[in-house]
């Protein structure tokens, strides 16, 4: 089993920057991937971001690449994303998700209760 605790949401202005926060605790942090997913009121949750057990491999979203960075702390057992150059678009509840392996897969097994992010135009 693996709990994961998302932090970090707010409210901030377009073109501005935000860091999610993901803790998690359970099973060894570096025993699986992990990554970040959202969704924007009345669409269906989506992939944002990944990374691989030792953050050496790490997938992203079209619509995120170049603004949005994921990294991971295992002697933390932390997770995080930093978000730059935010838009109207990027407004969606953002969930932390942890993959039952070391590798990116298709779908996680594990998730977080989601933080609210919400960009002003």
């Amino acid at each position: 089993q693996v709990q994961l605790v998302e932090s970090g949401g707010g409210l901030v202005q377009a073109g501005g920057p935000l860091r999610l926060s993901c803790g998690a605790s359970g099973r060894t942090f570096s025993s699986y991937a992990i990554g970040w997913f959202r969704q924007a009121p009345g669409k269906e949750r989506g992939f944002v971001a990944a990374i691989g057990w030792s953050g050496g491999s790490t997938s992203y979203a079209d619509s995120v690449k170049g603004r949005f960075t994921i990294s991971r702390d295992n002697a933390k057992n932390t997770m995080y994303l930093q978000m730059n150059s935010l838009k109207p678009e990027d407004t969606a509840i953002y969930y932390c998700a942890a993959y039952l392996g070391r590798v990116i897969t298709t779908t996680p097994r594990y998730w977080g209760q989601g933080t609210q992010v919400t960009v002003s135009s």
